[in-house]
């Protein structure tokens, strides 16, 4: 029986991410990798759960679209992978894409999402609809259209390995259709090493003070992760593999 979350004990107070005070939705919190097993085979490869700054993927799809995409955002799927509480799906959605996507392998944590994403209107105003899928990522039935995937490390390298190759294989005869956001690129070679993708960016990209500051309060409590107010990002397209 996969085990009940256990949620890493928060400092006492409001919400830690003014995110989360702003909209009433609950996207945080450090869930430690072994607490969010289900029985999967892939549970050794999974990664803790940490909800994504908001100016980090914000900053992250501004410097996209500075990139120049093959298509308008408006003809984008937004595809979350690894998405968690939702809260890069919520952010995403305030971004004019045709529309958001987030997989989640964890019952649990796709059920709080789903409630995230429905009462985010009520205090939002989201440009794009969203749709949370309970599932494994290398069992998902990708988008046909121009896709905008994002990571934010939700696994280790094996994993990775197996989603890249199937993207490869999906988007194979359509260049261009496919783009990639990885947040704390820590196997950005898994990548690069795939011959039909090419980095259009890798770098630095800083969160907002206030992010910093809630994600310091965040962490204060354990030793295993840090904060230094940015993360290694990275952007990928994946520009297909010559024959």
């Amino acid at each position: 029986m996969p085990r009940r979350l256990r949620l890493v004990p928060q400092p006492p107070g409001p919400p830690v991410y003014p995110f989360d005070a702003a909209h009433g939705v609950d996207t945080g919190g450090l869930i430690p990798a072994a607490e969010l097993h289900t029985g999967h085979a892939n549970d050794r490869h999974i990664t803790a759960y940490y909800g994504v700054a908001p100016s980090i993927l914000d900053a992250l799809i501004d410097k996209w679209l500075d990139l120049k995409p093959v298509f308008p955002i408006d003809r984008y799927t937004f595809l979350d992978i690894g998405a968690g509480k939702g809260r890069a799906v919520l952010v995403a959605s305030l971004h004019p894409f045709e529309r958001v996507v987030g997989v989640e392998l964890n019952p649990e944590l796709a059920t709080i999402a789903r409630r995230n994403a429905r009462v985010f209107p009520e205090t939002a105003s989201p440009l794009a609809p969203v749709e949370i899928i309970e599932g494994d990522a290398l069992a998902l039935e990708l988008p046909e259209g121009p896709t905008l995937a994002f990571l934010f490390h939700p696994f280790e390298a094996p994993v990775l390995k197996r989603l890249v190759a199937r993207i490869a294989q999906h988007f194979g005869d359509r260049p261009g259709h496919f783009d990639l956001l990885y947040v704390n690129a820590e196997h950005a070679d898994v990548v690069e090493q795939h011959a039909g993708f090419t980095c259009l960016f890798s770098g630095l990209v800083p969160m907002s003070a206030a992010d910093h500051l809630a994600d310091m309060a965040a962490i204060a409590t354990q030793t295993e992760y840090g904060s230094t107010g940015d993360e290694q990002c990275a952007i990928y397209r994946f520009t297909g593999v010559s024959r």
